[in-house]
C-alpha cells in the first residue's frame, strides 16, 4: 500500500494536470506577451495595430511561428513564454493578429 502511495504522489508530481493544459492564445498573451507587444515596447508589433502586422501576416503563420520561436530583434527566443509549447505560440500570434484586423 505505501508503495503505490509512493509511487502514485511521484506520477502527480512529475505529471501536474495543470502543466499538462494548453492556454488558450489570450492568455499568454495577457500574461507574456503583453509585457511587450502592448506598449510596442523595442518596435514589437502592438495588439489591434493593423499596419504593423500587415506584412507580417503575408508572410504566413510556419513564417510568424518560427520567427516567435527563434526571437528576432530585442525579442528572445519565445519572447518571455519559454514554457509555452508551439500551439500555445500559435495561439498567441493568432490571437494577436486577429486583433489586427
Amino acid at each position: 500500500m505505501k508503495k503505490a502511495l509512493i509511487a502514485a504522489t511521484a506520477a502527480a508530481l512529475m505529471f501536474p494536470a495543470a502543466a499538462m493544459a494548453e492556454r488558450s492564445g489570450e492568455e499568454v498573451y495577457n500574461t507574456k506577451c503583453a509585457v511587450c507587444h502592448a506598449a510596442g515596447v523595442a518596435g514589437a508589433p502592438k495588439l489591434g495595430d493593423a499596419a504593423a502586422w500587415e506584412a507580417r501576416v503575408a508572410q504566413g503563420m510556419d513564417a510568424l511561428l518560427a520567427t516567435a520561436k527563434s526571437g528576432k530583434g530585442a525579442m528572445p527566443p519565445k519572447g518571455t513564454c519559454m514554457d509555452c509549447s508551439d500551439t500555445e505560440l500559435s495561439a498567441a500570434i493568432q490571437h494577436m493578429v486577429g486583433n489586427a484586423k
